[in-house]
């Protein structure tokens, strides 16, 4: 490795040595990541500001290359947009090659194949993000290196980044945080009358003012189950639901908190109890070594004894750059995967969102969404305020 390598790498969330290993075992040589989390992570947290929230520009887009050369850390590439040279300035990347020089899709792949041929890379097996590289990008990827086995290597990013630092553990437990906080200060800065979207937008600005970048919410008022924003208004007794994620830094806190207009009544402390007891069975299970399976199949056991179990939903998902990631421990619920992960044990380090939805069919949507951390001796929760009623 040489001088620049070696004195550049040891902040990023990944070690080679890992990332040999999934390679190897997915027998590949070659690794292209075009996908921005993904690009950005391999490069130690990096986002371009211009393209943070857009990737269009002109007749074409934004596309972001990182490839790298199993066992050989020396010939890894990054392919940035022409602008990026000054960030490189500023902030020197790690990669021993990189290459500003980019303003499309077609550009930006075809430095990096000149870059593969000239490291003397010939027949080998690419693997690349098919869901995130277009289609004229991978035409001249074929074109180049048409004897290639080119195949889906997204299953070895999502393994690379299943396991958080302590650095990408503390990102997300202050995004929790932030987010947690943002919705109470809300939920008191609203009123009777107030309009969904007046809410989601004073929502969008007290994550922004906690540094957060706003990533949704989805809001309900009253008895409707409907979450989209709208001119509903919030009335004097009725149960309000936010659920949104705020991103610091590329990572994604995800919460869901319930508010009221006035008191709540018993039976609407009761409804919560509900979602709280099987939100706490399902902490329980939540350690190393025990697997997501298990504490899935108690989250359903405990919500099968409940009340209102027959209008309750309980799942549970990975989390991290991306809203369901690694573990994935269920099948098509709701997002369309394999919970191919339910049947290994969690790991130190995985982090998970807990979720238990009541869609009542009188006091409306009555939800907590929380994000925990398999931790040495059990688990660690994220963003534990307002998990009650939170009065207005």
């Amino acid at each position: 490795m040489n001088t620049h390598v070696a004195s550049s790498v040891e902040g990023l969330p990944f070690s080679f040595s890992r990332l040999d290993a999934l390679m190897d075992e997915a027998g590949l040589d070659v690794l292209i990541a075009t996908s921005k989390h993904n690009v950005g992570y391999l490069l130690g947290g990096y986002k371009f500001i211009f393209f943070s929230t857009m990737d269009a520009i002109g007749h074409s887009r934004y596309l972001p290359v990182f490839v790298y050369v199993r066992e050989n850390v020396e010939k890894t590439l990054y392919v940035g947009n022409k602008m990026e040279g000054q960030e490189n300035e500023v902030h020197p990347f790690w990669v021993p090659n990189f290459q500003p020089v980019a303003w499309g899709s077609v550009d930006s792949m075809e430095a990096a194949l000149d870059h593969l041929k000239k490291a003397g890379v010939s027949s080998v097996r690419i693997g690349i993000e098919p869901s995130f590289m277009p289609v004229n990008s991978y035409n001249a990827l074929a074109g180049v290196f048409g004897d290639a086995n080119i195949v889906d290597a997204t299953g070895v990013f999502e393994r690379l980044r299943a396991i958080k630092t302590e650095e990408e553990l503390a990102l997300l437990k202050q995004a929790s945080e932030r987010i947690t906080e943002a919705m109470q200060a809300t939920i008191r800065g609203s009123n009777a009358g107030d309009t969904k979207q007046e809410i989601i937008e004073r929502l969008r600005r007290e994550e922004t003012n906690r540094g957060l970048q706003f990533e949704y919410c989805l809001l309900t008022l009253g008895s409707s189950h409907n979450r989209a924003s709208s001119q509903q208004a919030w009335a004097q007794g009725e149960v309000l639901s936010i659920d949104s994620g705020g991103n610091l830094c590329g990572y994604i806190g995800d919460i869901c908190r319930m508010g009221v207009l006035g008191e709540p009544d018993a039976e609407l402390e009761d409804l919560l109890a509900e979602v709280e007891t099987v939100q706490q069975a399902a902490f329980s299970k939540v350690a190393p070594g025990i697997s997501g399976g298990e504490m899935i199949d108690y989250g359903r056991e405990v919500l099968a004894q409940q009340t209102n179990s027959q209008c309750t939903d309980f799942f549970a998902h990975g989390m991290g750059l991306i809203s369901h990631e690694a573990p994935f421990l269920m099948t098509n619920h709701p997002v369309a995967y394999e919970g191919v992960d339910a049947d290994n044990p969690l790991e130190k380090g995985m982090v998970i969102s807990v979720e238990t939805t009541m869609l009542h069919p009188r006091r409306g949507f009555i939800k907590l969404e929380d994000t925990v951390a398999v931790a040495d001796d059990g688990f660690e929760l994220f963003g534990t305020e307002g998990r009650g009623w939170n009065r207005r």
